[in-house]
């Protein structure tokens, strides 16, 4: 697994834990202790998921969530609150925080938080494949349905010419029938 993390928290104590956690799971683990330096990190790191306390002196973590999601809405964040911040974890999800997970942080519940993170950062990878696959069938049908329509025009300008010619026959071979039904040469 080579995923990123950013983790912002203003107690040393739980990015210190939590960052070991992390790199223990095997990701690459970006720590800031506010949410001025975290983006700051952000921008230099462009990880894919970050896990950012709520409550911080300075830029709280919804703040940092709406600056992240207007720079790389791609970017899957997930919030940690405690236990008595449901309504600022609710308005998190409003602006578009993958998930929340409450202090004191369970490693299972933080995993199943990470894996779903993971899997919208697939399904969108894959999403994005699809779109881009679908467009160039577009464009290569309507390259063929030119080149068909084109081919169509051709042919049909050769057939009106087969057909003048042909006509220009017909006339002929009367004249001549009517000649020799007439015996005049």
């Amino acid at each position: 697994m080579d995923e990123q993390v950013l983790l912002v928290d203003d107690e040393p104590g739980i990015l210190k834990v939590l960052g070991i956690s992390l790199a223990d799971r095997g990701y690459r683990v970006f720590t800031s202790q506010g949410g001025e330096e975290a983006l700051g990190v952000f921008r230099d790191a462009r990880p894919n998921i970050v896990l950012t306390d709520i409550k911080m002196p300075g830029m709280d973590g919804i703040e940092l969530l709406k600056i992240i999601k207007r720079e790389n809405p791609d970017t899957e964040v997930i919030m940690i609150t405690g236990h008595g911040d449901m309504e600022l974890a609710i308005e998190s999800l409003k602006h578009e925080a993958s998930d929340f997970i409450t202090k004191p942080i369970n490693i299972d519940v933080l995993e199943i938080a990470l894996k779903r993170a993971q899997e919208r950062i697939l399904t969108r990878q894959k999403l994005k494949e699809y779109t881009e696959h679908l467009e160039q069938l577009i464009r290569e049908k309507s390259e063929l349905q030119s080149r068909l329509s084109a081919l169509g025009l051709m042919i049909g300008s050769i057939s009106h010419g087969i057909k003048g010619l042909l006509t220009g026959l017909d006339g002929a071979i009367y004249l001549v029938e009517s000649g020799f039904s007439k015996n005049d040469p």
